[in-house]
């Protein structure tokens, strides 16, 4: 009897599961955090190294230089051309979170209680085995014979920090394809169609210097009234409705004898609606510290707008639900309080699709992992779905 091409696919992502997994510990190997300059060159040339190994050279490619906000990796572009007349955006980013010379020291997460093997390293799932199954797909994609579209990878160094330089060239390219993928880790396996709205706030408290033992009734602590701040930052959260803030950064002071002259602090928003947002942004705005002589400023960047699956993001959730179906799975689909990149293209109304890459947990957090044993059906969905994007989607 002769196999699907469904079938196929997956016995092709199957027989070469292990592959995929070399290049997703190499990717590993080398660490890229976000403020790493040189790491993260390293990073993408290593990246753009293993494309051109599995995929050939490109027929189109553009490397962006980072440096507009300041500390950021390039973006790359790199275009293959297909058979088809479809057009697909595959969009990820190559920077972590993780400072540079964590992987000497990275912490093992304990073995599954359901005997799963796992895999783990600093960035594996967020979200270099999703890079990692995107190249496989494109080559599987083609080497099953069936037509297959043009496809842009988008390779992204700064998503971890706001990209802050990738967001236009995010855009462009997203309005040049048909739909985009979004390589990033799945919930559980589920797709991610909604996602919060992310802000990143800095807030900046100048006092008035003096000694701390001979005259501090002279000076104006930065730090104890920057401290007031966040604290009631942190009230102006409303779980309830979704939205969440976060003091990640906090920095003041010149030394322990002098009352704080400065303090900065910077804090991470989420938030599902406008309407929160500009609750927030009113509250914020109406906080008072104890001392009048310390002067507080607040630099907003409301980075990414909430996603919500537009229409035309579920013709092409209709879409992937069939390819998966046709591989013998259902997918589900979820709302997450994370934000992507996925966030800019939803907001232009366009059709795209995020969590399309590894299966497994933690991210940001000591022992994240992947279950390697969902590499080949990840990376068949990603492969069968861009043959179906072969020719343009209707929604």
């Amino acid at each position: 009897m002769t196999a699907s091409p469904a079938d196929a696919l997956a016995a092709l992502a199957q027989e070469v599961s292990q592959e995929i997994v070399t290049d997703i510990l190499a990717l590993v190997r080398q660490e890229t955090s976000s403020y790493d300059l040189p790491g993260l060159a390293a990073g993408l040339d290593l990246l753009r190294e293993l494309t051109v190994h599995r995929l050939g050279q490109p027929d189109h490619e553009h490397r962006y230089p980072g440096g507009e906000c300041g500390e950021c990796g390039d973006i790359l572009t790199l275009t293959y051309t297909g058979s088809g007349p479809g057009h697909v955006a595959l969009v990820g980013h190559y920077d972590t979170v993780w400072p540079t010379g964590t992987l000497a020291g990275w912490e093992h997460p304990a073995p599954s209680t359901d005997g799963r093997p796992r895999l783990s390293g600093p960035g594996i799932f967020d979200m270099k085995t999703g890079l990692a199954q995107g190249i496989w797909a494109l080559k599987l994609a083609r080497e099953s014979g069936a037509p297959v579209p043009t496809v842009t990878f988008l390779f992204n160094g700064d998503e971890e920090i706001g990209s802050l330089s990738s967001r236009p060239v995010i855009e462009d390219v997203a309005k040049k394809a048909d739909v985009t993928l979004v390589l990033e880790p799945t919930a559980h396996g589920s797709v991610k169609t909604a996602r919060k709205g992310a802000g990143i706030f800095k807030v900046t408290a100048t006092g008035v210097e003096s000694h701390a033992g001979l005259a501090p009734q002279d000076g104006a602590s930065a730090i104890i009234a920057l401290s007031e701040f966040v604290i009631a930052a942190a009230a102006v959260a409303a779980p309830e409705k979704g939205t969440t803030v976060n003091t990640g950064l906090f920095k003041g002071g010149s030394g322990t004898n002098v009352v704080a002259g400065h303090a900065t602090a910077s804090i991470d928003i989420r938030v599902t609606s406008q309407a929160e947002q500009d609750r927030v942004d009113a509250e914020f705005d109406a906080i008072k510290v104890s001392d009048a002589r310390v002067d507080i400023e607040i630099v907003r960047d409301w980075n990414r707008p909430p996603m919500t699956l537009n229409a035309a993001s579920a013709a092409l959730l209709d879409l992937a639900r069939e390819v998966a179906r046709e591989q013998g799975r259902d997918l589900t689909d979820t709302a997450v309080g994370g934000a992507s990149d996925a966030n800019f293209v939803a907001a232009l109304g366009l059709p795209v699709l995020c969590g399309m890459g590894a299966v497994g947990d933690c991210a940001h957090a000591q022992g994240e992992f992947i279950y390697p044993d969902t590499v080949p059906a990840q990376t068949a969905l990603v492969a069968g779905l861009l043959g179906r994007l072969a020719e343009p989607l209707r929604s």
